[in-house]
C-alpha cells in the first residue's frame, strides 16, 4: 500500500516542502492533494493564524527510493542560481509619484485603524522606503520579521497599481531592518569561516529577497567562498560554499 502523509504549513508551498522533507523525496515522486485552499489574504487579516493541509501519497514503486534520495541533493541543478548583482530599472518621476500616492492612500486608512502608529515614505534610485513606528510596533514585525515581510509584499502590490515599471518597496518597522541586517552580516561572517575551515557548504534558512541580498553582498568580495540561491519563493535559501 502506498505511503500517505498529511503535511501542514502556513501556505501550500510550505506544507508541500515539509512533506517532501519528511518523505525524503522530490516533488515528482508524489501525488499531492490540497486539503485546504491556499487563498490570498487581506492586509488586515495577516495577523490571524492560518494552517494549510496537503495530502501527499508516494507514487507506486517510489517507496524503495526514499533512503537513496535522502543522500542526494533535493534541488535540481537548474534551480541553483548564482548571485549576480542586477541592474535596476528605475521608476520614472511620474511613476514614483503614482506609487507614493498609492501607498499614502492605503497607509492613511490603515493607520486610522490601529493605535499610536505613524509612517513616512522616502525613496532613492533603487527602492521606495516605508518607515513605521509606534507603541505596538512589535506586533507588526513578528517572528524574525515574518509579519513585516508579509506586509511588505502587500505594500509592494499596492504601490505597483497602474505602473508599467515595477516598484520595489522596503518596509521598516521600529528600526528592525537595521538590526536584522547587522545580525545577518555577523551570521554571514561566522558561517563563511566555518565553510573555509571545514570545506563543507552551509545552507541557510529561507529568507526574503532583501535578506538574501544582505548575505550575498556581505560575501561577494570574498576570494574563498561563494554564495548562490536555491529553491522557490517564498522559501528560497542562500547557500555558502567554498570556491
Amino acid at each position: 500500500m502506498a505511503k500517505t502523509i498529511i503535511s501542514e504549513g502556513r501556505t501550500s508551498t510550505e506544507a508541500i516542502e515539509k512533506g517532501l522533507n519528511q518523505l525524503g523525496v522530490s516533488k515528482d515522486r508524489v501525488d499531492i492533494k490540497i486539503l485546504d485552499n491556499d487563498d490570498k489574504r487581506s492586509f488586515f487579516s495577516i495577523l490571524a493564524p492560518r494552517v494549510v493541509k496537503v495530502e501527499m501519497t508516494l507514487k507506486e514503486g517510489e517507496g524503495n527510493k526514499i533512503e537513496k534520495h535522502k543522500n542526494e541533493n533535493s534541488y535540481k541543478e537548474e534551480e541553483y542560481t548564482p548571485y549576480v548583482k542586477k541592474e535596476k530599472v528605475h521608476l520614472k518621476p511620474e511613476e514614483l509619484e503614482v506609487a507614493t500616492k498609492n501607498l499614502t492612500t492605503f497607509l492613511d486608512q490603515f493607520i486610522s485603524k490601529v493605535n499610536d502608529m505613524n509612517y513616512n515614505i522616502h525613496s532613492d534610485e533603487e527602492y521606495i522606503y516605508v518607515e513605521m513606528k509606534g507603541e505596538d510596533s512589535g506586533t507588526y514585525i513578528g517572528y524574525r520579521g515574518e509579519t513585516l515581510n508579509a506586509m511588505q509584499t502587500i505594500l509592494t502590490s499596492i504601490a505597483n497599481k497602474h505602473l508599467e515599471t515595477k516598484a520595489h518597496v522596503i518596509l521598516n518597522i521600529a528600526g528592525y531592518r537595521e538590526k536584522r541586517q547587522k545580525s545577518l552580516e555577523e551570521l554571514a561572517d561566522k558561517l563563511s569561516k566555518t565553510v573555509i575551515r571545514t570545506g563543507k557548504q552551509v545552507t541557510l534558512e529561507p529568507m526574503s529577497a532583501y535578506e538574501r541580498k544582505v548575505i550575498h553582498n556581505r560575501l561577494q568580495s570574498s576570494d574563498k567562498v561563494k554564495t548562490y540561491s536555491i529553491g522557490e519563493e517564498p522559501y528560497r535559501k542562500v547557500v555558502i560554499s567554498k570556491k
